[in-house]
């Protein structure tokens, strides 16, 4: 496993996390059987906006005595008052559910507690109105609450609520599917989705990964919006590339599908390449890096990948970003000029001149 530090509050996050939309699905033995087989393979973060309410007790029979070592993100919002998942705005209702969460967990306190599924601004406004927001700060202020989380699939929704929280996890919807228009969720333009990605990488808000397989239909064929499968390593890598992500939560029900998901880093790079995207990408799309790297390997020994994206943030005012494109052993400045990343671009990306650009920027 690897980790990636979310900046803001110095946790240390595994790359593959888990969501937990079908774990009650196998009842109890097969579910901790499943969670004890993620926190073996080093996966300890995990997002609780269950499927159904009888996931709880699950995961708080598995990690009672390893709590301090797993990271809980759980939503202020989410109600298992009927037993499966339901959305509410109702301040009562909702304490009702964080509460009975909390004591089926094991659990005294929530390592972040997310403003949960703000898809409308006047979902926001009402959340506010209703208090709900209030508690969520109150709990915090208590250390019941240690970090604040916002989840959502809406850019100019996550905006405005950044504008006014200081939040520090980010869940958002990251697909190919998603990004380029195509699905239920797929809200906002290419560019007012990379804006969210390169806002959370500038400010530190770490993204947590909802829905990395569009909800599965991505890895089918026949329900793909495309018409072509990817497999669920494509589409971890892809979640991973973009700016900001911490982590990724696909679901899993059972400890083969987790070994399959930590397989991830089993796989080669030609296995995790996802540039078969650009033959679907939208006009708007082509001409710019999207990090992938299927230009590798580049002769002069660049990262072409990483230093578009350092470009990128540096350009959008990170300065973070542009001290750590100073720091690398080779960059823009070593470009011999040979075209060969241009050749291999799915893209249509002219990196060697591109090269030129991003050099003259960092002189």
């Amino acid at each position: 496993m690897k980790y990636r530090i979310n900046r803001k509050t110095g946790d240390r996050i595994s790359e593959i996390g888990l969501g937990s939309a079908y774990l009650f699905e196998v009842g109890m033995k097969d579910g901790v059987a499943a969670l004890e087989t993620a926190f073996e393979g080093g996966i300890n973060y995990f997002d609780l906006a269950a499927g159904d309410g009888a996931s709880f007790p699950i995961w708080g029979e598995a990690f009672s005595g390893v709590r301090k070592d797993v990271l809980y993100q759980i939503h202020f919002g989410a109600d298992y008052s009927a037993g499966t998942y339901g959305w509410s705005l109702d301040l009562d209702t909702v304490k009702r559910s964080v509460d009975l969460q909390l004591k089926q967990l094991k659990t005294d306190y929530i390592d972040y507690g997310f403003i949960h599924c703000q898809d409308e601004l006047s979902d926001w406004e009402t959340y506010k109105k209703n208090g709900v927001y209030d508690h969520v700060l109150e709990l915090n202020r208590a250390g019941v609450v240690r970090h604040l989380g916002l989840s959502s699939h809406t850019p100019s929704v996550i905006h405005k609520i950044m504008d006014e929280v200081d939040v520090d996890m980010l869940m958002f919807s990251v697909n190919p599917a998603y990004d380029y228009g195509q699905g239920e969720y797929a809200h906002g333009s290419v560019d007012e989705r990379s804006e969210v990605y390169r806002r959370c990488e500038i400010e530190g808000v770490g993204i947590s990964v909802m829905k990395p397989f569009s909800g599965g239909q991505l890895l089918d064929e026949k329900q793909s919006p495309f018409g072509k499968a990817l497999t669920e390593y494509q589409c971890i890598r892809y979640a991973l590339d973009k700016p900001g992500v911490l982590t990724v939560l696909p679901g899993a029900k059972n400890a083969d599908e987790i070994k399959s998901l930590l397989a991830y880093y089993d796989k080669s790079e030609e296995e995790t390449d996802y540039s078969v995207i650009s033959t679907f990408a939208p006009p708007q799309a082509s001409g710019k890096c999207v990090y992938c790297n299927h230009c590798k390997p580049c002769p002069a020994g660049i990262d072409v990948g990483l230093v578009n994206k350092y470009y990128d943030l540096a350009r959008a005012g990170d300065a973070l970003a542009a001290e750590h494109y100073r720091t690398l052993g080779v960059n823009a400045a070593d470009c011999v000029g040979c075209g060969h990343c241009n050749s291999r671009c799915p893209f249509s990306v002219r990196q060697s001149e591109r090269m030129q650009e991003i050099n003259e920027y960092f002189k």
